[in-house]
C-alpha cells in the first residue's frame, strides 16, 4: 500500500514523494523531490520532467490537478517511513542527525508515545540528510498524533524541548512562501504544537490517516474568499487537513499544503481564500494548496476564542 508521505524511486534516480493513498490508473500520485539524491525545488521538477521525463507528468480526473505519477511496474524502491525508523535506530554509526532522530524517539517513548504507529520521512527516510537537516516524523493514527502532541507541549513547557528561535521561524516562513504575512504565520503555527526544537534541530510532526475509502472525483469551479465558522477540527491535522464550515453552500474547507494544517479550531471565524471544487454528488468544498505553493490561497484566524 502506497501512502502520503512515502517516497518512491524509480531506474532514473528519480525520487517522488507520495501525495496520495492507493494508486489511480496504475500509478502512484507523488511529486518529484530528489534527483540523483540532491533536492530540486518546484519549478526545477517541474521542468526536468517537461524536458527528460514527460511520462511521469499526470492529469488527475480524480483531483482535476495536473501533478506527477509513476506507474507501479516502474518504481524500483518503496521508501516507508516505519520501516526506516525501525532502521535508523539499529545504525552502529549514526551521524549528528540520525543521533538526534534516535533521542527525540527515545524521548517520545519515555514519555509514553507509542511508536509502533509513528515514521520518519523526508531526508532522513532515504538517508541523504545533511548536517542542517530538520527531522520530519509521521504519525499514522490519530489519537497518537494528538497523544504526540501533547508530549511536546509539555516538554516544551519543561524545557527538555525548545520552541523555534526566530531565526527558525524565518527560515520556516520563507521556505513556506505563503501568503500570511510574519506575524500572521507564526501567530498561528505557535498554538499547533507540531513543530520544536531538540538538541538545536528542528523537527515536525505530520498525521497521515490512512483511508481505505475510494477518493470522490472533483470538478474546479473557480477561485473565492470567504469568512465563516468553523464547526468541526476534527481531521484539522489530516493529510488533507480538513475543516467543517458553517456556510450555506460550502461544505469544508481542505488544505493540501502542511502551511494550513491545523490553522484553525471550532467556533473560530476564519477567512478561507481557495478554489471551490464540487464532487458528483453537488458537494462542494474549498481548496487551499490547489498548486504546491498555494499563492494567493490561505486560511487564516479572524477571530480567535481566547
Amino acid at each position: 500500500m502506497f501512502l502520503a508521505k512515502d517516497f518512491i524511486e524509480t531506474a532514473e534516480n528519480l525520487i517522488f514523494a507520495v501525495v496520495a493513498d492507493g494508486t489511480e490508473q496504475g500509478k502512484v500520485l507523488c511529486f518529484l523531490r530528489y534527483v540523483q539524491q540532491k533536492k530540486v525545488a518546484t519549478h526545477a521538477a517541474n521542468q526536468l520532467l517537461i524536458q527528460h521525463h514527460a511520462d511521469y507528468l499526470h492529469y488527475s480526473p480524480v483531483l482535476d490537478a495536473q501533478l506527477h505519477a509513476v506507474p507501479v511496474e516502474r518504481i524500483i524502491k518503496h521508501h516507508q517511513p516505519k520501516q526506516r525508523l525501525q532502521a535508523i535506530q539499529q545504525i552502529e554509526q549514526p551521524d549528528a542527525v540520525d543521533r538526534d532522530f534516535i533521542a527525540l524517539c527515545q524521548l517520545l517513548q519515555v514519555n509514553g508515545l507509542d511508536l509502533s504507529h509513528c515514521g520518519v520521512t523526508g531526508s532522513l527516510l532515504i538517508g541523504v540528510q545533511q548536517a542542517s537537516s530538520d527531522i520530519d516524523l509521521v504519525c499514522y493514527n490519530a489519537d497518537v498524533f494528538q497523544h504526540c502532541r501533547a508530549i511536546v507541549r509539555e516538554l516544551i513547557a519543561r524545557d527538555v524541548l525548545q520552541e523555534l528561535s526566530n531565526e527558525d521561524w524565518q527560515q520556516s516562513y520563507q521556505r513556506r512562501d505563503c501568503e500570511l504575512s510574519f506575524a500572521d504565520y507564526v501567530w498561528h503555527e505557535r498554538r499547533k504544537f507540531n513543530k520544536a526544537v531538540i538538541n538545536g534541530r528542528k523537527f515536525d510532526l505530520n498525521l497521515i490517516n490512512p483511508s481505505s475509502a475510494p477518493a470522490s472525483r472533483y470538478q474546479k469551479c473557480g477561485a473565492i474568499t470567504v469568512q465563516c465558522r468553523v464547526l468541526d477540527d476534527t481531521e484539522a491535522f489530516a493529510y488533507p487537513a480538513e475543516l467543517i464550515i458553517d456556510h450555506p453552500q460550502i461544505h469544508s474547507a481542505v488544505s493540501f499544503t502542511a502551511t494550513y494544517t491545523g490553522q484553525a479550531v471550532n467556533g473560530e471565524l476564519i477567512e478561507i481564500a481557495g478554489v471551490v471544487e464540487q464532487d458528483a454528488h453537488g458537494v462542494k468544498r474549498i481548496v487551499v494548496g490547489s498548486s504546491r505553493e498555494a499563492h494567493c490561497e490561505y486560511i487564516k484566524v479572524i477571530r480567535c476564542l481566547t
